[in-house]
């Protein structure tokens, strides 16, 4: 008994705090403090004690604003802020607080709003895990990953067809604003034959977080889920947050052995967010206003994700909000280079009424050759041909000026165009795969084309 007792002083021995480091707020210019006589290093969490408000007795404690240091200058530290600055004055105190950012994970998440601390943000009662882990753990290395082998069915039959996604595959989402991408991500985290949804809303508008998890979620698709949530207006290190803390219950679920899908709405804010921390700490702007640190932060969250030896895998699925439709924009373009494929919607499609408005003609599956059969690869290419040369004659067919007998492969795509358009639109999702790959092979069959699955 007498080495218990001594063991547990051990343990709350080493937890005591005896000497305190302690700064001065020297400056605070837009998002940035800056922080005098303090020693810590970057990505150390402090806590800023506001001045005493005359109204109160004593300096309430509630009030305390957490930060994390970005930067260090000459003489001084670069911390940005978690929350309101409310109350923050020259001369305010830092406490350098030892620790690092981490978040607490476990089975209780299942089903539960929270926000990138892990604070329950859906009424219910706080949250009990009491596993910590860091929100920037190492990615797996890579040769540990096993090679995507397995087909993820999304219940959406464009996807499960044509672009055929893999339990472990990382997918960006491209559209503009307004075109679709919440509702398609909906469609998908409702069907989608996937052990645990870990759903990160980066830089939503506040109504659009409660009409997601309602309407889109639904239900069934909450039982299964964690939605972590960072709303357009907190702090540029919130958003942040809220993207680290996602990954983290991913990795949580995978490393025992869960099929995850984690998807993030939307990357692109996440980088807008690390654009304004990049700025506030001193970086150059480069293309666009974004930083270099952007560039080089995008690579580290999609390589989190993927296959591990677990036998579990964090397949991703992240809209990229595409500024001014421009698909070549630097955020797009940097991510159609680090991730397994790209879904397109094109608000041409939308605006003709066809939803999901994905453009197949300009998205790819880079695992779909190695996981699905050699039949479904041909009905695919045929189908593809079929768009391709419609979309090519476009605009003669609509101006009247196509006759009919010139073209024979245009004539057996327009011999089916409604069905193929009707195949593609989708109201709802859960549509079985091995049924819509039918239902194409009977559509493509009829122009003529033979093949088997």
């Amino acid at each position: 008994m007498r080495t218990d007792h001594l063991s547990e002083y051990h343990i709350n021995l080493k937890k005591s705090v005896f000497i305190k480091r302690i700064g001065r707020v020297r400056q605070f210019s837009g998002l940035s403090i800056e922080v005098t006589g303090l020693n810590a290093t970057v990505g150390e969490l402090c806590s800023i004690i506001p001045k005493r408000n005359e109204n109160q007795g004593s300096e309430n404690s509630t009030n305390i604003i957490i930060a994390e240091v970005v930067g260090i200058g000459s003489g001084y530290l670069t911390l940005m802020p978690y929350g309101s600055v409310q109350g923050l004055a020259a001369g305010c105190e830092v406490v350098a607080e030892g620790a690092y950012a981490e978040i607490s994970v476990g089975e209780n998440l299942l089903g539960r709003v929270i926000d990138g601390f892990g604070t329950a943000l859906d009424r219910l009662p706080a949250i009990q895990a009491h596993i910590k882990r860091p929100l920037k753990a190492a990615p797996v290395n890579p040769m540990r990953r096993p090679r995507i082998e397995t087909v993820l069915e999304t219940g959406i039959r464009s996807i499960d067809t044509l672009l055929t996604l893999g339990m472990g595959q990382r997918v960006g989402i491209f559209a503009g604003s307004g075109v679709g991408k919440s509702t398609l991500l909906g469609m998908v985290a409702r069907h989608v034959k996937a052990d645990i949804n870990v759903i990160a809303l980066i830089g939503e508008r506040g109504r659009e977080v409660r009409e997601f998890i309602d309407k889109q979620l639904g239900d069934e698709g909450m039982k299964r889920s964690v939605v972590v949530v960072a709303t357009s207006d907190q702090p540029a290190l919130a958003r942040m947050r809220a993207a680290y803390a996602a990954l983290a219950i991913a990795e949580y679920f995978r490393d025992q052995g869960k099929q995850v899908l984690l998807t993030m709405d939307s990357v692109t804010r996440f980088a807008m967010a690390r654009r304004e921390v990049g700025l506030s700490a001193g970086e150059p702007p480069t293309a666009r206003g974004y930083t270099p640190s952007v560039f080089a932060e995008l690579p580290e969250l999609c390589e989190r994700c993927g296959t591990a030896d677990s036998g579990g895998a964090i397949t991703a699925l992240m809209t990229v909000l595409v500024e001014g439709d421009d698909l070549n924009e630097p955020i797009s373009d940097s991510l159609r280079s680090i991730l397994d494929g790209h879904i397109v919607l094109s608000r041409q499609l939308a605006h003709k009424g066809q939803y999901p408005a994905i453009d197949i003609l300009k998205s790819v599956s880079r695992v779909m050759p190695d996981i699905v059969s050699s039949g479904q690869k041909t009905l695919a290419i045929e189908m593809v041909k079929r768009l391709a040369i419609l979309e090519r004659n476009r605009q003669m067919i609509d101006i009247g000026a196509y006759q009919k007998g010139s073209n024979a492969e245009l004539d057996e795509a327009l011999l089916i165009e409604g069905k193929l358009l009707k195949w593609l639109r989708q109201d709802e999702g859960g549509f079985q795969r091995e049924l819509a790959i039918q239902k194409l092979a009977e559509i493509l069959t009829l122009s003529g084309t033979k093949g088997r699955v």
